[in-house]
């Protein structure tokens, strides 16, 4: 059965390939803190030049896409993980990843680009804190998203 979301992720996906830059709404919690699902969106160009670290739109167990950011690149493999998540992860094929990820929308249309130094830095951090996670997620939730 073909979703209506998957309709629409296949031509944003045609259009990016295109050249053209999409913004898609992202749902879902897994990449709190740095995006928030149900708010904020996220702008979409192809995916070149793929390092870790980067937030991708990525086809995943051959069943659905997932907007997560890439932990580990070893030979044509992609671990990616949310950063909201707090174990696991998706493995995919560099080919299986179909746009990256290059400013985020917030919900007054402001685009904030992902790539700073104080984002790496910050993505980074956040990837050292994972055994810690959930506690901190637990406390971003309560002050940030009531």
């Amino acid at each position: 059965m073909i979703l209506q979301r998957d309709l629409v992720i296949c031509e944003a996906i045609r259009l990016i390939e295109l050249g053209k830059r999409v913004t898609l709404p992202v749902s879902g919690r897994s990449m709190l803190p740095f995006i928030i699902g149900g708010i904020e969106s996220v702008e979409l160009v192809k995916a070149k030049n793929l390092n870790k670290g980067d937030i991708v739109l990525a086809w995943v167990n051959s069943t659905h896409f997932v907007v997560h950011r890439i932990i580990k690149i070893e030979n044509g493999s992609v671990c990616l993980m949310g950063d909201g998540n707090l174990r696991g992860g998706e493995r995919c094929l560099l080919s299986d990843i179909a746009a990256k990820a290059e400013y985020v929308v917030d919900v007054d249309g402001n685009r904030h680009f992902l790539y700073t130094s104080p984002r790496k830095l910050m993505a980074y951090t956040w990837l050292l804190l994972l055994p810690i996670r959930r506690w901190l997620l637990a406390i971003y939730r309560k002050i940030c998203l009531k």
